[in-house]
């Protein structure tokens, strides 16, 4: 794999640091006026997800992650394990449910999610961006309670609890964003 310097990080590159493969989410090279220039990285544990705050020197460097990113569609679950099947070859991969952990709220049948491999091991899933479900249960909105915030909890198909508009009642299919876990639209 390519080696990088510090100044050569750029969020979404993937990297070796401690021995485990990282994500970088976002890197602030400062050159300060006096000393060394350096590199203030955050980046994500693609084994656990927890997210990591590292300064790195300039003349720091880090081995780029052999990791590979695969669309695959979800399958099924059995409780333990979660099912993906790649589209045109279909082979089937397994994914233990700890790797999951906030993703699998947002999983419907055939739904196509990327896939991170190490050492040919899945280590992370992407949801899309994306997802409709429908409104299973909600508070009937009252009309004229406007006053407090202008939102209201429901549960949707998938599992998944949202803040929704008081407009929306249950049966109705919603647009929600799955990367901040927010309500987009209804769908017609």
């Amino acid at each position: 794999m390519a080696t990088y310097l510090s100044n050569d990080f750029r969020p979404g590159l993937k990297i070796m640091f401690e021995g485990e493969p990282y994500a970088i989410e976002s890197s602030e090279f400062v050159k300060p006026g006096k000393g060394q220039a350096f590199a203030r990285v955050k980046m994500r544990r693609l084994l656990t997800g927890s997210r990591v705050e590292k300064t790195f020197k300039s003349t720091d460097s880090a081995e780029g992650a052999d990791v590979k990113d695969m669309t695959l569609q979800y399958s099924y679950n059995d409780g333990d394990f979660y099912y993906f099947m790649h589209p045109e070859s279909f082979e089937q991969y397994q994914v233990e449910a700890k790797v999951l952990d906030e993703v699998q709220k947002w999983l419907q049948d055939n739904a196509e999610c990327i896939v991170t491999l190490w050492n040919d091991k899945p280590i992370a899933v992407q949801p899309p961006n994306f997802v409709e479900a429908e409104v299973i249960e909600t508070d009937p909105g009252l009309k004229g309670d406007t006053a407090g915030t202008g939102g209201k909890p429901a549960t949707l198909s998938t599992g998944a609890v949202i803040k929704v508009p008081l407009f929306v009642q249950i049966g109705e299919v919603v647009k929600v964003d799955t990367r901040s876990g927010e309500y987009v639209s209804r769908v017609k």
